[in-house]
C-alpha cells in the first residue's frame, strides 16, 4: 500500500477539536512539569519525555474503543494520560512514592493499569512489540474485535524481534495496529544515519502487511489513518503499519543535551508545526472557541497538573515491606 495522504477536510466536530486540545495540553504541561521535578531532584533514574510527540497517542486513542489495548516502551507517560490514567497517580509513580499507579515501584518506565487495558512502559528497546502481538493473539483467541496497539521508536524498528514478531502476526492474522513513532533521532543518531532504508513503515511489504506514513504532528491525520489501520484489524485483515512522523522537542532523556541536533532545527518545528497550535489555530479561525475558551482550558489543565505534582510530592514513600509484594518468588 503506498503512502497516503489525506485530500478531504477532516469529519470533526468543535466539541472533538476541543477534546483533542484539552488532551494534547494536558499531556505537554504533564511533561513540562516533570522535567521541572526532575531537575529538583525529586524524580529519580530515567525519565523521557513526550513533549511535540502529543498528537500520535492522542489520534489513536480517538480511533479506539472500550476494550482496545496499548503497550509502549519506555517515553510513555503521554500514552498513560491519553488513554485516561490519572494525572496524580502517573506524577506520584514518576517520584516513586504509594500513591502512584505502580504504588511507586515501577517508576518512569514501568506503570501499568488493567482497568485501561495499559500493558505498559518497556525499557528494553523493542521488547514490547512481541509482547504487543501476543495481546492481540488473545483476543483473536477470545473472539472478540479489538485491537492492540503496539508502539515502538524508529531506533527499535532495526530490532530482529520486530521482524519476527511481523512474521508471526501476519501469518496469524492478530489484529494488531504497529505504530512506528518515528521522532527522526532514536536515541540520538538521525534515521539518516542508522537506517539505509529509512522508510520504515515499508518494512513490512516482506510479509505482506498493509501500512502507510502519517503526519504525526498533525492529531486529524492521525486520527484519520487510525481509523483505517483499526478498520483492518476489526475486519479480520490481520496487522497493520502506521509510521508516524513525529518529532520531540526534548532530547531523548533528561540526560540528553541533545547535541546531535541544532537549536534552529528544533525552534523550526514548534513553530511552524507544532501540534497543539495547529489545533489551537483551527479552533479559533474557525469561530469554534475564542481567546478565552482556551485560556480557560488552559488554567484547568495547569490546575490539574499543579494537583498532580503536589501530590507526588506529599503522598508516602513505600513502606519497606512493600519489597517483598508483587514478586513471583
Amino acid at each position: 500500500m503506498a503512502a497516503r495522504k489525506s485530500t478531504k477536510k477532516p469529519n470533526v466536530s468543535a466539541d472533538e477539536l476541543k477534546k483533542y486540545y484539552r488532551e494534547m495540553l494536558l499531556i505537554r504541561r504533564f511533561e513540562e512539569k516533570a522535567g521541572q521535578l526532575y531537575g529538583m531532584g525529586l524524580i529519580g533514574g530515567f525519565c523521557h519525555l513526550y513533549i511535540g510527540q502529543e498528537a500520535v497517542v492522542v489520534g489513536l486513542e480517538a480511533a479506539a474503543k472500550d476494550g482496545d489495548k496499548r503497550i509502549t516502551s519506555y517515553r510513555d507517560h503521554g500514552h498513560m494520560l491519553a488513554c485516561g490514567m490519572e494525572a496524580g497517580g502517573v506524577m506520584a509513580e514518576l517520584t516513586g512514592r504509594e500513591g502512584g499507579l505502580s504504588k511507586g515501584k515501577g517508576g518512569s518506565m514501568h506503570m501499568f493499569s488493567k482497568e485501561k487495558h495499559f500493558y505498559g512502559g518497556h525499557g528494553i528497546v523493542g521488547a514490547q512489540v512481541p509482547l504487543g502481538a501476543g495481546l492481540a493473539f488473545a483476543d483473536k483467541y477470545k473472539g472478540t474485535d479489538n485491537v492492540t496497539f503496539t508502539y515502538f521508536g524508529d531506533g527499535a524498528a532495526n530490532q530482529g524481534q520486530v521482524y519476527e514478531t511481523y512474521n508471526m502476526a501476519q501469518l496469524w492474522d492478530l489484529p494488531v495496529v504497529f505504530v512506528i513513532e518515528n521522532n527522526q533521532y532514536a536515541m540520538g543518531t538521525s534515521v539518516q544515519r542508522s537506517t539505509k532504508s529509512p522508510a520504515l513503515w515499508k518494512r513490512g511489504e516482506a510479509y505482506g502487511i498493509a501500512g502507510e506514513e502519517v503526519d504525526g504532528m498533525n492529531v486529524l491525520s492521525v486520527k484519520e489513518a487510525g481509523e483505517r489501520a483499526v478498520a483492518h484489524c476489526r475486519a479480520g485483515k490481520g496487522p497493520y503499519i502506521l509510521e508516524v512522523k513525529t518529532y520531540r522537542y526534548r532530547g531523548h532523556s533528561m540526560s540528553d543535551p541533545a547535541k546531535y541536533r541544532t537549536r534552529e532545527e528544533v525552534q523550526k518545528m514548534r513553530d511552524e508545526r507544532d501540534p497543539i497550535e495547529q489545533v489551537r489555530d483551527m479552533l479559533l479561525t474557525g469561530n469554534h472557541a475564542t481567546d478565552e475558551d482556551l485560556k480557560a482550558i488552559d488554567k484547568e489543565i495547569k490546575a490539574i497538573v499543579n494537583d498532580a505534582a503536589e501530590f507526588s510530592k506529599t503522598s508516602p514513600e513505600p513502606a519497606l515491606e512493600e519489597l517483598w509484594t508483587d514478586i513471583y518468588a
